[in-house]
């Protein structure tokens, strides 16, 4: 399946910190892998820098973990899914295509079966996934999804990490309603640990566009 290179975002942390830190991570890039009855399906990856890898992705206290629609439409979510790719049965595709469309979470692996590595290991602590399946959107302060640093999935793929995916349904037939903001950990070619806060995929040239950012997240918070 083809995929188009919608937008790469800017990497928030490292701006609002106005720090000259050093970090593999160059980017964020969000692509449109399908547009069919469920919406407009997007896939998230953190563009990294040879020999990287991404351990956690969070929210804490520092900044908060967020991602929703802004405007119309909704994220859409599939009864025979998941919220973490440890849900999505890839052999269920043949009998429930629109499974494939779910909306889910991951670092690395795509599916339950690994691919394309030859596991998946991903763990999770803390994020309210009631919520989001239940159709709001997914935050968290205090929470995590995660691999251990031996799981071969953090790993970068010809300079990627899969993040998510995010199906938009009902939208205006474009990625600029799906915002949102992550914090990342990993570890880079040297084995040193990095970490990201406020990374997004919004066009975000300078730190008052991102704090603009964190306040859509913090308003949306204050409404749930």
């Amino acid at each position: 399946m083809s995929k188009t290179l919608v937008f790469a975002g800017a990497v928030g942390g490292l701006v609002l910190a106005g720090t000259a830190m050093a970090s593999p991570l160059q980017s964020l890039s969000m692509e449109l892998v399908n547009s069919g009855d469920q919406g407009e399906t997007y896939r998230l990856f953190a563009n990294l820098e040879a020999g990287a890898r991404i351990d956690a992705v969070y929210g804490n206290s520092q900044g908060d973990l967020f991602v929703g629609v802004d405007g119309p439409g909704s994220i859409y979510h599939n009864a025979n899914g998941g919220p973490t790719s440890k849900e999505i049965n890839s052999n269920f595709f043949p009998f429930v295509p629109s499974m494939e469309w779910d909306s889910y979470v991951s670092i690395g692996a795509y599916y339950q079966n690994g691919a394309p590595f030859g596991e998946n290991n991903l763990n999770n602590i803390g994020v309210d996934w009631a919520a989001w399946e239940g159709g709001g959107d997914l935050f968290s302060d205090n929470g995590s999804w995660f691999v251990t640093p031996d799981d071969a999935q953090g790993n970068e793929l010809n300079g990627q990490v899969f993040i998510g995916q995010f199906t938009v349904q009902g939208g205006a037939g474009d990625f600029d309603g799906l915002v949102g903001q992550i914090n990342l950990q990993g570890k880079d070619a040297n084995g040193d640990t990095w970490n990201a806060i406020g990374a997004t995929w919004v066009p975000a040239p300078g730190a008052l566009a991102l704090l603009g950012l964190a306040g859509v997240a913090g308003r949306r918070r204050r409404r749930a």
